[in-house]
């Protein structure tokens, strides 16, 4: 029988913590272990965790570590998991109860899958259960459409593979999990669960608001998947794609000279991606999605 670890990395989330752990107990699949690691907090999430050990004893273990981003504190609960199934939950977010299940019965089912992941119901954009499976680097490469549902609440993988990957990439603060499931799907074919089961909380003062940030992990991402030969014909395509990306958050953040930027190398890239900008204005009225849209 297949045994689950779960990871929470939790930097200052005291107030939202509470349901991401209880979400994760209360799985019809019980996981062998909730793993927290506490990324350096100084707001009251070691009194938190303090009431979930006395109440779940050695089935809930943390972890506590200097600020050193959500990418160093996964891999400090890979190295430390005692299961055969990693399953990441960020600590703003909550499953439903038979998210583990469903994943874990699709793995039985092909036992060669190197990641599981699901649908999700994201905060103040609706449902996403259009994900994808099978041999899926190549699209994950295109930004074209939902490949990946939910990269950081929503996978699972064999603790194999993250060992063999030398887990999440500790030089980015963001975009590490789509970097994270590009090399798993680099490597192995990929599972999907069509049900909505994570609960994705979306937060203005969320990593995802730094795109500078995500620029910067985007882009170091890019600069190792095209390294190898084989995804080299995608490189045009991928690059204006991801600039094109970038343009549209800086434009809804209205700054204006980044977005102009970004614009430029986004054609300079792909001159296909003119026609976008020319019905640009219209399409932002209409129309308001997340980064990776």
């Amino acid at each position: 029988m297949r045994t689950v670890s779960v990871i929470i990395a939790a930097w200052n989330r005291a107030r939202e913590l509470r349901s991401a752990i209880d979400s994760a107990f209360a799985q019809t699949f019980p996981p062998l272990e909730v793993i927290v690691v506490d990324d350096g907090s100084t707001d009251e999430t070691p009194e938190v965790l303090a009431q979930y050990c006395e109440r779940y004893g050695d089935r809930i273990r943390v972890l506590r570590q200097s600020n050193q981003g959500v990418a160093a504190a996964r891999n400090a609960g890979i190295a430390v998991a005692r299961g055969d199934q990693l399953a990441f939950l960020d600590s703003d977010d909550v499953w439903l109860p038979r998210k583990l299940e469903l994943q874990v019965a699709r793995f039985d089912a092909d036992p060669q899958l190197g990641l599981v992941h699901c649908g999700a119901d994201f905060e103040g954009t609706g449902v996403n259960v259009d994900g994808m499976e099978g041999w899926v680097a190549t699209e994950l490469l295109r930004f074209d459409r939902s490949v990946i549902v939910a990269h950081g609440s929503g996978v699972m993988v064999p603790k194999r593979v993250a060992e063999e990957l030398g887990g999440f990439d500790a030089r980015m603060r963001v975009s590490e999990d789509w970097d994270f499931c590009y090399r798993v799907a680099a490597r192995y074919r990929i599972g999907f669960v069509a049900e909505a089961l994570v609960l994705y909380a979306r937060h203005a003062s969320g990593l995802h608001g730094d795109i500078a940030k995500m620029e910067h992990g985007m882009l170091l991402a890019l600069e190792k998947a095209f390294a190898d030969p084989v995804a080299l014909p995608l490189r045009r395509h991928a690059y204006g794609r991801l600039h094109r990306i970038l343009s549209g958050c800086y434009f809804q953040q209205r700054q204006w000279r980044a977005f102009i930027r970004h614009f430029v190398k986004s054609v300079r890239w792909d001159w296909r991606n003119v026609a976008y900008f020319a019905a640009y204005p219209l399409r932002r009225t209409r129309l308001r999605r997340t980064p990776f849209e």
